[in-house]
């Protein structure tokens, strides 16, 4: 009872965590926060607990592999952002779904799975538009935030319910498929504008990169270590990776410097 109680509140809270930052500091920044493993964390605490730290270990396999599944899921909802949120969700959802398929039919080990993650990663921020856009905000209606959070802690108890019956691995995709971006980006995009959702878009693509890393460090640890050390490891290295990534995003861009000729001044 008392895990039950925690799954319906700590996601949901995190959820709100993120669109408070989203409204306050741009979609971004609220992006890079998604990209934190805000659902597939939690989920793998309770896998971890009610069904042991290996079955939780190889799981890992499945997050990594919907690391790279999830990039691509950003660029394609990008590209297709103009035509609306229901095509682009729908040419994003089938892309992950072909690329996750793809990498858990290779049946590779972890460390390869990081590597191509941090690679498709690397190709999705070339091809994400990075110029953010300037766009109107209007006022969120009233309930915004508790549907929001009434969605995210259905699925986090959904998912954690079917895990014994699909296995680690695809626990492990399906609690990394995006569903706290995707509930942001849909919000954004209708009440604000496609812009919007590219930026959320790209902020959740910076953030992968600890999202992968997470895992990757949890693959190496679940079963050497005691849970606490193991996820406390995982947390402290995702929340540096991101500290820098936010850090880096907030900085104003170079100005490029001209020599320009005066009156008076040499040739």
């Amino acid at each position: 009872m008392e895990l039950l109680v925690f799954k319906l509140v700590v996601t949901p809270l995190l959820l709100l965590a993120a669109t408070l930052a989203a409204r306050r500091w741009g979609e971004a920044v609220g992006g890079l926060l998604v990209g934190l493993p805000l659902t597939s964390g939690p989920v793998s605490v309770f896998l971890a607990l009610e069904h042991g730290p290996a079955f939780a270990a190889q799981a890992t396999a499945g997050s990594l592999v919907a690391t790279a599944a999830q990039a691509a899921f950003c660029v394609v909802y990008c590209r297709l952002a103009r035509r609306g949120w229901i095509v682009a969700l729908a040419g994003a959802g089938t892309t992950f779904a072909l690329a996750a398929g793809l990498l858990q039919w290779s049946a590779l080990r972890a460390n390869a799975l990081y590597i191509i993650a941090i690679l498709a990663i690397t190709l999705a921020l070339n091809r994400i538009p990075g110029k953010p856009a300037r766009t109107v905000r209007l006022a969120a209606p009233w309930w915004d935030l508790p549907s929001r959070m009434a969605l995210i802690a259905s699925l986090v108890v959904g998912v954690t319910l079917i895990a014994p019956y699909v296995g680690p691995e695809a626990s492990g995709v399906l609690a990394s498929f995006p569903f706290m971006a995707i509930i942001l980006t849909v919000f954004a995009h209708r009440m604000i504008g496609h812009e919007a959702a590219q930026q959320l878009m790209r902020g959740m693509t910076t953030g992968l990169l600890g999202f992968a890393s997470f895992f990757f460090v949890l693959s190496l640890t679940l079963t050497r270590w005691n849970l606490l050390a193991a996820y406390g490891g995982a947390i402290a290295c995702v929340f540096t990776i991101q500290a820098i990534s936010l850090y880096r995003m907030r900085l104003p861009a170079p100005r490029l410097r001209g020599k320009t000729k005066t009156e008076g001044s040499a040739p």
